[in-house]
């Protein structure tokens, strides 16, 4: 099909309001129209479905649309509708529809109104589909998110393997295969797998020059998490973790930390998940927490930063998750926190796969761990991933590494020792082997070949580990090593490297950043439960006294000595920051706080203090998912007995939450169950008791008590009831 230019800007125009294509959308549709295969590497955001949306609109029959998500297949369906007002010119075919939806669709097809049918590999393969496609006049195939073909790319999906015999047997037409990460090895895998070879490859740049990337390292992480939300008030963003339960635990610990953020996973009900991808959509929530479920092909451009709590599978899969940032233009935050810890459990999840499978993993996570500790430019090093040539200059400082950078030395004889090593070595080692060899270390691959390494194992001993590892990466980005891929990753000399171990030249070379650094001494004085200010600890620890003393109290009962710790380490100024104080909580920080809170506003100023920012967070750990119980069903007078069955909780470790709950200055309704162990007057004489204690403690409640014969669990109630009615 011939196409003028003009007639091809005037159905952008026309149908979607565009005035020019962008980048290149144009050749890509021309080259379709035309009834060429094509490959298109296009980063998210870049326009990728306008490639086969307008081609699709402009022929003639109906194009197959392969797409892995429901979410995003009726994402994109309902914009082609809006745009035409039109329900049957894009039709989805997937599990979602009913019978007589069904038979709706494949009238509509026949009739010859649909122009896009956006289908789930998994609903092409049924029979039914494959043979009712092969007698309907198909214009061409589009492939999203076509990574899904490869076993090296991140997202791994066996039915997409398959899509050639079903294209097959509905009968042939052009193929445009798409997707926004893929490195050269699986481009090449794609276009084989599709049978495509002589398809024209359109290749865009994989840089995003408004995106700023920085790697942290992990220490509390949810504070870490709490800390970097509030100070971007007002912004949307995404908390990516590994794990359906982690997602879980990070949305609640937010949401009780007074962050509107939801939990998003392929877990939750379908109904769920939908009003929640609309809630962050319509802005009425900030923050959406999610698994990698989250996130293809949602429209949503003004999402300011994206968060990593875990380093993620591979850098695919990192470079499609921060993508979803800054797609408006705008400046796009992408903050991953990075524990080498989290490498095991990375690895634990390729477990029980196929040999060939887990090597594949383990080499995407190395090369997600490369990312994460080097010092050299990150975007560098991102796009030298996907086979593009990036001159680290026109970073602009969009990178942690090239905001603060480290010193470099020169580092010639370096890489010369490890090149020669590498050459020593018979080129049979992967990078972890390599490096220990360069030390004098070995293991059990080592130790076998042993006899062929005498000269060359431990010539770096000089220098540690971590150093061979940095000094292996910088030579492979400067392409003097090669990594072997068909045989998972061992490191090959390039002629570029035999050339430099004749001939050497500047290199310079960083060392890696240290992720294992020791906390400040405010956070480690903290941790070992002393006051990092000793000073201000004292003049707390009188004023709580005094303020005791006036109203009636033990002075334990109005802030705990671990509250008072707390606030000597963290400096809080106003009565949000001292709710996040160990033990207080908002209602506490409202009834106490004020008089503290001038104390140390004014003890900050006269010292010229600079103050953390990593307030305590209220946690509430594994428990996180009870405390909300449990305060709406003693709201709803039920029994203890009753609670603790409902969550399969003993008595004790109810009363244990319970106790964490009012501690942390929140009031629970325990009238009906207080009013059935006593009258009001003897509830009264119990607080009485609790006010005239030295620290109002378990052990002195139960001496007092012991003749009135109430059990541990019924003193521990009292007890709880008497904070909460009290203190709260």
């Amino acid at each position: 099909m011939s196409i003028s230019t003009e007639t091809l800007h005037k159905n952008l125009k026309d149908i979607f309001g565009f005035n020019s294509f962008r980048a290149e959308q144009e050749d890509i549709i021309i080259n379709l129209l035309e009834g060429n295969d094509s490959m298109v590497i296009m980063p998210t955001g870049g326009g990728k479905s306008m490639c086969y949306q307008l081609p699709a609109l402009m022929s003639n029959g109906c194009a197959i649309i392969v797409s892995p998500l429901i979410a995003l297949m009726k994402n994109q369906v309902d914009v082609l509708r809006g745009y035409y007002q039109n329900e049957s010119i894009a039709h989805v075919l997937n599990s979602s529809l009913s019978k007589s939806q069904i038979n709706q669709v494949k009238s509509d097809i026949s009739d010859g109104k649909t122009k896009l049918l956006y289908v789930a590999p998994e609903s092409l393969v049924k029979a039914e589909n494959t043979e009712f496609l092969s007698s309907v006049n198909i214009s061409f195939y589009a492939i999203d998110e076509a990574h899904c073909i490869s076993e090296w790319g991140h997202d791994f999906r066996p039915e997409y393997r398959k899509l050639k015999q079903i294209v097959n047997n509905i009968g042939e037409a052009p193929i445009i295969a798409l997707t926004a990460t893929a490195t050269p090895k699986v481009r090449q895998d794609i276009m084989k797998n599709l049978e495509i070879s002589d398809a024209k490859l359109y290749l865009s740049s994989f840089n995003r020059s408004n995106l700023f990337y920085e790697i942290q390292p992990k220490k509390d992480v949810a504070k870490q998490i709490i800390q970097y939300i509030n100070s971007r008030q007002g912004e949307s963003g995404i908390v990516y973790c590994l794990s359906r339960k982690k997602v879980e635990e990070i949305s609640e610990i937010l949401q009780i930390n007074g962050i509107n953020a939801l939990p998003y996973h392929a877990g939750l009900e379908a109904k769920k998940r939908v009003m929640h991808q609309e809630a962050f959509l319509m802005d009425d929530c900030n923050v959406i927490v999610a698994t990698i479920a989250f996130g293809m092909g949602i429209d949503k451009p003004d999402i300011r930063y994206v968060i990593h709590h875990d380093i993620p599978k591979s850098l695919e899969g990192y470079y499609q998750e921060t993508g979803r940032a800054g797609r408006d233009g705008g400046k796009g935050d992408l903050i991953t926190f990075y524990d080498y810890k989290d490498i095991e459990k990375l690895e634990n999840f390729l477990q029980g796969k196929p040999v060939a499978e887990q090597e594949v993993g383990r080499l995407l996570i190395m090369e997600t761990i490369t990312f994460s500790e080097t010092s050299m430019c990150r975007r560098k090093y991102l796009l030298h991933y996907f086979g593009e040539e990036f001159n680290d200059q026109e970073c602009n400082q969009m990178c942690d590494n090239c905001k603060n950078p480290k010193d470099k030395i020169e580092g010639k004889k370096y890489v010369k020792l490890l090149l020669e090593g590498v050459a020593g070595a018979r080129e049979r080692f992967k990078p972890k082997e390599m490096a220990k060899i360069m030390v004098g270390e070995s293991n059990s691959l080592i130790k076998q070949n042993m006899s062929q390494l005498s000269d060359i194992f431990g010539i770096g001993k000089s220098k540690s580990l971590d150093f061979w590892h940095s000094i292996i990466r910088q030579a492979y980005v400067k392409q003097l090593l090669t990594k072997e891929i068909e045989s998972y990753g061992i490191l090959k000399l390039t002629e570029s490297g035999k050339k430099f171990i004749k001939t050497q030249y500047s290199f310079k070379i960083t060392e890696d950043h240290d992720y294992g650094q020791t906390i400040s001494a405010a956070s480690s004085a903290a941790h070992k439960g002393q006051a990092a200010d000793t000073i201000l600890f004292n003049i707390l620890k009188d004023s709580r006294k005094k303020l005791a003393k006036k109203i009636g109290l033990p002075p334990a009962i109005i802030f705990t000595e671990p509250s008072l710790i707390d606030m000597a380490n963290q400096y809080p100024i106003n009565i949000e920051e001292m709710g996040k104080v160990q033990g207080v909580g908002i209602g506490k920080a409202k009834k106490y706080g004020p008089s503290f809170i001038e104390i140390i506003k004014e003890y900050v100023e006269e010292n010229n203090i600079e103050r953390p920012q990593d307030f305590t967070v209220r946690s509430v750990a594994n428990k996180s998912s009870n405390k909300i119980y449990i305060i709406q069903s003693l709201d709803k007078k039920l029994s203890i007995d009753d609670i603790a069955k409902g969550k399969g909780l003993s008595n004790p470790d109810l009363l244990n939450e319970m106790e964490e709950i009012v501690e942390g200055g929140t009031k629970l309704n325990l009238n009906h169950i207080m009013l059935d162990m006593m009258d009001e007057d003897e509830r009264d004489e119990i607080h009485d008791f609790f006010k005239n204690t030295a620290e109002f403690s378990f052990d002195e409640a139960r001496i007092e008590f012991a003749e009135d014969e109430f059990t541990d669990d019924e003193v521990r109630l009292l007890r709880i009831d008497f904070i909460s009615q009290i203190a709260n």
